[in-house]
């Protein structure tokens, strides 16, 4: 009888490999839809900006709310309608996702939420925070007697 080497943890390290490239390969192009509709967004900054695009393709700036609340916390929201009239066409295939949308992003200690704009253009909003200062810490001068 041949004695035979058994190691536990070799078939682990083969599967922690296999389970890396798996998961490398689905962040690549796998998105997940909803039921709902659910612009795709890019956050950019510079020296002086914050930038905010949101892809809202068919809708018009009557339908997007943008709003700051006290934390902070700058909200798009909007509802993007179905066509209603279809004039005797029938659906044969339908893609395009309609619905309510609401998306909200934490904005940083140096984003002045008072100087927030935003504008709308070929179905891109593209909302720009100005950047402010950091407040300098206040330092209290102690007397020593």
């Amino acid at each position: 009888m041949a004695i035979v080497r058994f190691d536990p943890m070799r078939g682990f390290e083969t599967i922690s490999r296999k389970m890396n490239r798996f998961v490398n390969e689905f962040e690549k192009g796998f998105t997940v839809e909803t039921g709902d509709f659910n612009p795709r967004i890019d956050i950019m900054e510079d020296d002086a900006n914050m930038y905010i695009h949101a892809e809202i393709p068919g809708m018009t700036k009557e339908n997007v709310k943008i709003s700051v609340n006290e934390d902070r916390v700058l909200t798009l929201q909007g509802q993007k309608e179905r066509q209603t009239q279809t004039e005797g066409k029938t659906f044969l295939r339908t893609e395009r996702v309609y619905g309510s949308f609401c998306r909200s992003f934490s904005l940083p200690d140096n984003v002045d939420i008072e100087k927030i704009s935003a504008k709308f253009e070929n179905g891109v909003l593209e909302v720009q925070a100005s950047k402010k200062e950091p407040e300098k810490p206040k330092v209290t001068e102690v007397k020593i007697d």
